[in-house]
């Protein structure tokens, strides 16, 4: 049943289908006998439809029963649409899981993981086995509860917040557009299909991401929504009575319903949703558990096995003989067939990037693969060698736009964006064109004031590969993008987050939009960078860094100009982390900690202390993390034996690790106010005086 977006509200056109349609009818042994039947010649395949269902669903509730864990619920209620989509529809070919153009494939309600498990082993990937599948959840195993990426195994994404998939598709699908119409389409054409539940359609970012697609008309991204209508909790018309379909169609979407048990209804929604111009939404109407007679449709089936009675009887209704983790070798044969189906089509691209040249081949081939470009090494020195000859006063915000400027000719596959703040953050340079819908030829998205969808598409679109992508907010909105930022830094992602106003030191918008807890927020996330330059030239340090990393960085830069601060551009000293600014030289009485814009204000106390006869070192911590990593013996060498003095516009917390006293620690300890910048940083005593008064302190009790 279609819905075209136009015809939504236009008289005389019928409405969409109510949320209190009847479900499809139960599963039965009648008829599961009857589908077997009926589907013995669907598309001459040599096994019924059904067959090849059920060893989707018995594999996911033998393997959630061996676990004592999981979801067996979603798997077994959309068995028929994983069947009709990867046996009539999606390009792949399992020999090849990284082939660059095959079809994307998500699982945005991740905890249905054992479908995609089973899926991946009946098609025939080569690193995922029976075995695997036998260890579902298992300490080691390689099929965890959410796998999130495993790209050896089939798995594009399966995230476990829901929500999170729709987006990273949506992302994925702005990608191979993108990648289109750059290389061409005879090496880049392919759909991004996505699965998702009722739960990823209540979270909000599935609005900021389908909002998105549907103004870009996204015509290769499909959603197929399993429409069970059970939650947690129980129905889900305890808590929502959204029509979906109408809500899609306000967004420009192409809109559908359909049987989800039916494959003759799911191969006609497929098809029309690849015909489509638009992204789609297909509403496939199923049963949560189908098949288990006795649990099927309740919340029962959703987050715990079926228990030994209801799987032996599941096995009598789905009329599946079979012991545990047995899939016939009729019905195994015909899903091999189904995952050798795209070789033809592999091959052939193979040939036109051949045909193509070897020039653009091996571009195509260096972006998907991740390879640094070749002129930006050069491309940056100059950069760098330039800050430090001419020592500009800029805020880092202004450093972030001059870098880039320098990095996006020598860096095609560099790709910005920004939620609503490009003249904020400053994240757009001169040939960096806008994405617009039917011209993807750009390298610069506006994503709006969707903070959500953007860091999540940004996921994406590093997961989709042949692009690195930066997108610009505030810092102190990283709380909207946090969920991302963390399964990027999970997935060990190559994404660049550049937050700007990074402190009170952004003054009179106050302390709704002054960040004090969220670098110690970031900094606890495993896995991520967090980079806070001092100057123009360890803004540029930093980008460089960022670039080369193999997970996702925060780039935390000031609305307000700094001095600079080196002139030494030979070596990246940002690279270690931390390194000694000033007071390497000589014996140190004390050693002062900064980041970012207080480095100035070390740096001026650090003058006031040496007229008083006391040395001061003072260490520039442009990133933890990185610093973290270096080693304990060069981390001394750095912060020397001399009692240290932190100081940093933001809360003390995570400092204690440096051997800093974070109670006496120059930082702040409440949320910030609305003034001039200066008399922010005064009345809250972050300042060069501060900091002298806190280090003769210090002098002062050590020697006494």
């Amino acid at each position: 049943m279609r819905f075209p977006a136009a015809a939504w509200g236009v008289p005389g056109v019928p409405r969409f289908p109510p949320r209190s349609d009847p479900p499809p009818e139960p599963m039965t042994n009648a008829t599961a006998a009857s589908a077997a039947h009926s589907s013995a010649q669907d598309k001459g395949a040599p096994v019924a439809h059904a067959q090849m269902a059920n060893a989707i669903r018995a594999l996911a509730m033998d393997a959630v029963q061996a676990a004592n864990s999981g979801h067996p619920g979603a798997p077994m209620g959309m068995a028929d649409l994983a069947t009709v989509l990867f046996s009539r529809h999606i390009s792949y070919d399992a020999e090849a899981p990284d082939w660059p153009d095959r079809d994307r494939f998500v699982l945005s309600n991740g905890h249905a993981s054992m479908l995609l498990y089973a899926v991946r082993y009946l098609v025939g990937t080569p690193s995922m086995t029976l075995d695997d599948v036998k260890s579902f959840r298992q300490l080691g195993s390689h099929t965890p509860g959410h796998p999130e990426h495993d790209l050896a195994r089939g798995i594009e994404t399966t995230t476990g917040p829901l929500g999170q998939g729709i987006a990273n598709a949506v992302g994925m699908a702005i990608a191979e557009r993108m990648m289109a119409a750059k290389f061409g389409e005879a090496l880049v054409d392919h759909t991004t299909w996505v699965f998702a539940g009722d739960g990823c359609l209540m979270e909000g970012i599935s609005h900021e991401a389908a909002s998105l697609a549907g103004h870009l008309r996204l015509g290769k991204l499909a959603v197929l929504f399993d429409d069970n209508r059970i939650s947690i909790d129980g129905a889900t018309s305890l808590s929502v009575s959204d029509d979906q379909l109408a809500r899609f169609a306000s967004y420009g979407w192409d809109v559908q319903a359909c049987n989800g048990h039916d494959p003759e209804a799911i191969d006609a929604a497929l098809i029309a949703a690849k015909a489509s111009d638009r992204p789609s939404l297909i509403a496939c109407r199923t049963i949560i558990g189908y098949g288990a007679p006795n649990k099927q449709g309740t919340a029962a089936t959703h987050g715990a096995p079926l228990g030994k009675e209801e799987v032996a009887a599941a096995r009598e209704t789905l009329g599946w003989p079979h012991e545990p983790f047995v899939v016939p070798d009729d019905v195994l044969a015909a899903w091999r067939a189904a995952g050798a189906r795209g070789a033809k089509a592999r091959r052939a691209w193979q040939g036109r990037l051949r045909d193509v040249g070897k020039e653009v081949a091996d571009e195509f081939r260096r972006t998907v693969a991740g390879k640094p470009a070749p002129q930006l090494a050069a491309a940056l020195a100059a950069h760098k060698a330039k800050l430090a000859a001419d020592k500009p006063a800029l805020s880092t915000r202004a450093a972030s736009r001059a870098a880039l400027a320098a990095i996006a000719p020598a860096m095609p596959e560099l790709v910005g964006g920004s939620a609503d703040l490009t003249e904020s953050n400053l994240t757009h340079v001169a040939g960096l064109n806008p994405v617009k819908a039917g011209d993807f030829a750009g390298r610069y998205v506006y994503f709006g004031v969707r903070e959500h969808a953007m860091a999540a598409a940004m996921n994406g679109m590093a997961l989709h590969g042949g692009m690195v992508p930066y997108g610009g907010t505030f810092l102190v909105f990283t709380d909207y993008c946090r969920p991302s930022i963390r399964l990027a830094a999970l997935m060990a992602l190559r994404v660049i987050y550049v937050m700007t106003h990074d402190s009170i030191g952004l003054g009179e918008d106050g302390p709704t939009h002054q960040p004090v807890e969220h670098l110690a927020a970031l900094r606890a996330i495993p896995g991520l960078a967090v980079f806070r330059p001092a100057d123009a030239l360890e803004t540029a340090e930093c980008w460089e860094l960022a670039l080369a990393r193999s997970g996702p960085s925060v780039l935390a830069l000031t609305r307000q100009a700094v001095p600079a601060q080196r002139d030494d551009a030979a070596v990246n000293r940002s690279a270690a982390g931390a390194y000694v600014l000033a007071g390497d030289d000589a014996p140190r009485d004390a050693t002062i900690l900064a980041t970012g814009s207080e480095v100035a204000l070390a740096m001026e106390a650090r003058a006031a202390l040496a007229k008083d006869g006391i040395a001061a070192a003072v260490v520039s911590m442009p990133s933890h993390e990185l610093f973290a990593a270096l080693g304990p013996r060069k981390r001394a060498a750095i912060l020397g034996r001399a009692p240290r003095i932190a100081v940093e516009a933001a809360v003390p917390f995570g400092w204690a690790r440096w051997g800093v006293d974070e109670e006496t620690m120059i930082a702040m300890r409440s949320f910030g106010a609305s003034g001039p910048a200066g008399k922010v940083y005064e009345h809250f005593g972050i300042t060069a005086a501060a900091v002298a008064d806190a280090v003769r302190k210090r002098v002062r009790r050590k020697k006494h």
